[in-house]
């Protein structure tokens, strides 16, 4: 397998997610006993927006290979982009210096353009309200590890559905498969947008909008919580829709109750009050091993855009 940009969900086809999902376990042996495997590379991670799970998963997957990183981790204050440079040029100055270049933007859009500008590996690691495709990978990772399959099951979408872009690139991702039936639970404010539905509509995936996670939680195979983005209410000026949406759905010990015995819970963190600490205890409480996996993953892709 060798690929040159991870950029959008809508790139993969299943033979290379069942390739990338097999690297990926492999990866799961050697990031104990780290690797050479990309010794010499270097890994530029360029992140205008905050991240702690990304981008370290990212660097720490590059190390276990045997690569370098070299990093900035608030470039919207902290790099040229302060004195008017441009995307584009920042990419172009720093193919000149790495292998492999890891961007994360606040704004949608952003990871197109510098795919197309670099001439070396590029990864969206998710560009505002976008994308956020290596976290789909490794959430659909996951629930194929969890549940031992990923045709036939169904998923309860939670929370902010409007400006997830976690939530976005997964439903792109599970459109791809057979018997998907997809619960979008949301507040009014910030429902599922209208582009993805009508995406699920053309690949023909099974989706309902419900406004009540007790009715959804007992049907469903994996609840996918997300948090209520207030970063993207202040952006609006819009803290009034923010306050009426937070809090509105909550899974503490009366959701775990009315679940399934076999089902999980996921979550792409950070979580603010969505997940009572109660429920980490439960086994069905995925979230943890969920980031665990970006790891594997994340060292998978590295693996097959630098190797194949």
């Amino acid at each position: 397998m060798k690929l040159q940009n991870v950029v959008h969900s809508q790139q993969f086809d299943i033979k290379t997610l069942d390739e990338l999902f097999a690297m990926a376990r492999e990866m799961e042996i050697i990031a104990k006993n780290g690797s050479n495997l990309l010794t010499g590379k270097i890994m530029g991670t360029l992140f205008y927006e905050p991240s702690t799970r990304t981008r370290m998963s990212f660097e720490s997957a590059m190390l276990k290979l045997g690569g370098n990183v070299i990093s900035t981790e608030n470039a919207k204050e902290f790099s040229s982009a302060t004195k008017g440079e441009t995307v584009e040029d920042t990419i172009r100055v720093m193919e000149g210096y790495v292998d492999v270049i890891v961007m994360r933007h606040y704004r949608e859009g952003s990871a197109e353009r510098a795919a197309q500008t670099t001439t070396i590996p590029f990864i969206n690691a998710g560009d505002g309200t976008g994308q956020h495709p290596t976290q789909a990978l490794l959430d659909l990772y996951t629930i194929q590890k969890e549940l031992g399959k990923i045709n036939g099951i169904s998923i309860a979408m939670v929370g902010d559905l409007a400006h997830g872009r976690t939530v976005r690139s997964l439903a792109y991702l599970l459109a791809k498969y057979k018997g998907i039936k997809i619960y979008f639970v949301a507040p009014k404010s910030v429902k599922m947008n209208q582009d993805i539905k009508l995406y699920l509509k053309k690949h023909k995936i099974e989706f309902i909008e419900e406004d009540s996670l007790k009715v959804v939680a007992p049907k469903v195979d994996v609840i996918y919580q997300t948090r209520i983005q207030r970063e993207r209410f202040v952006e609006k000026e819009n803290l009034e829709e923010y306050e009426e949406a937070h809090g509105k759905y909550i899974i503490d010990n009366s959701i775990l109750d009315i679940m399934k015995s076999n089902s999980i819970i996921m979550h792409p963190l950070p979580r603010a009050g969505e997940i009572r600490k109660e429920v980490d205890s439960d086994p069905r409480a995925a979230y943890f091993r969920q980031a665990q996996n970006g790891l594997y993953l994340r060292m998978a892709l590295l693996k097959a855009l630098l190797v194949g």
